[in-house]
Order: C-alpha cells, then structure tokens, then sequence
C-alpha cells in the first residue's frame, strides 16, 4: 500500500478543497480494444457539442483547479491542469492522443471527471509520498516534452525528488508496456464530491479493459 500525504503548504491554500482518490492495481498494459477506444469516442464527442474554448474554464471542476492554481501562485493559463487541456483538444478537434490502455483510461476519466487523473507505474516510486508545492528551480523532463518549470506547481515527490503534476507528468514513473501495478491519483481541487463514483468508474475500467485487479482504493483529505 501506498502511503499519500497531502502537506501543509497546500492545506493552508485551499483547505478542504483538495481531494486525492488513489486506486493500486495490478494490470495488464496493452493497446486498447476497440471498445475503450469507442467509449473514449462517444465521451469526446459529446464533450466537443457541448462546450466553446471560452466555456472550458468555466467547468466547475476545471474552475476550481484554475484558482487552486492562482493560489498557489502558477498562471492557470499558461500552466494549464491537464483535464483543462484534454478537454481543449477535443474541443478543437484535435482528439486525445492514443497510448495504451492505461493512458486512455487515465485520459477518459479525466475527460469524463475534468479532474486531473495521474497514473504511475508503483514499481518507479516509494511507498510514501507527498503531494507538495515545487520550489523555484525546480524542474524535470515532462511526458513528450522538455524540462517542466515545477516552481509553484502541485507535484508528487517520493525520497528520490518530483515525478508527477497535475499539469505534466515526468518520464521517470511513466506507464509502458513492463508495468505491472499501476497507481491512480483522481485529484480534485474541489473537494470529493462525486469522487467516489469517478473512482468506481475507474475500477469499472481498469477491471473490464486492463485485466485489471484492485488492490486497495482509498481517499486523502
């Protein structure tokens, strides 16, 4: 079992606003069936009639992670949290880049959630970590992306450094084809409303597309 604590610098920011719901599972990384991929079709659709670019930050989770975000003193705009930015690209046009099964899961729930959704391989990270602040100077080699300016920015860090954010995460913990257990992070800067069924609907996911076994699900306020 994973360990998440949620540090005071964060706390003393937005309080009760912040929610992690953390499911471990062991899974099976594959390509993703033809029917993950049509559920994730149907979502972006729907997403995509509903919603202008102008109307995207208005979402009410989506709000609340931007003015976490101002809180924290990071530009929401610029840094924008990765449900922000999913959503833009279906709105778009553009359409979420397909990686595996485990990737498209993470980035349905997060369409579906407009919360971030952050997956990591279990076997990259300790049992203890803390969801913190970044320091000035901080950075790391995002996903498909250079160094990321972590300063400001909430971020998982284990006794080796920073690994992931609700923005971009680092390739150091990343899902590929050898990971075996899988730790989801739905984070939500709007407290845990609804965070149990995004968590259940996840399960339902990781069970029917990954092969998946749950091992532990849990909760951190």
């Amino acid at each position: 079992m994973i360990n998440i604590e949620i540090q005071d610098c964060i706390k003393d920011i937005i309080g009760s606003q912040i929610a992690i719901g953390a499911i471990e599972a062991a899974v099976k990384v594959k390509e993703s069936d033809p029917a993950l991929t049509e559920e994730i079709s149907l979502l972006s659709n729907k997403i995509a009639a509903l919603y202008s670019l102008p109307e995207i930050s208005k979402i009410d989770n989506i709000h609340a992670a931007r003015e976490a975000y101002k809180g924290f003193g990071k530009d929401p705009s610029r840094y924008r949290v990765s449900s922000e930015s999913l959503t833009r690209r279906i709105v778009k046009g553009n359409g979420l880049y397909k990686v595996n099964n485990i990737v498209d899961i993470n980035n349905l729930i997060s369409i579906y959630s407009s919360h971030s959704v952050c997956s990591y391989d279990m076997d990259k990270i300790d049992t203890e970590i803390y969801f913190t602040l970044g320091k000035e100077g901080e950075s790391y080699r995002g996903i498909g992306k250079g160094q990321v300016n972590l300063s400001n920015m909430p971020v998982f860090e284990d006794s080796r450094g920073k690994f992931g954010s609700t923005t971009s995460d680092s390739t150091r913990a990343m899902i590929t084809e050898g990971t075996r257990k899988l730790l989801m992070n739905i984070v939500s800067f709007n407290g845990d409303k609804n965070l149990e069924k995004y968590m259940s609907y996840s399960k339902d996911l990781l069970i029917k597309y990954a092969e998946g076994e749950i091992l532990y699900t849990h909760v951190i306020k």
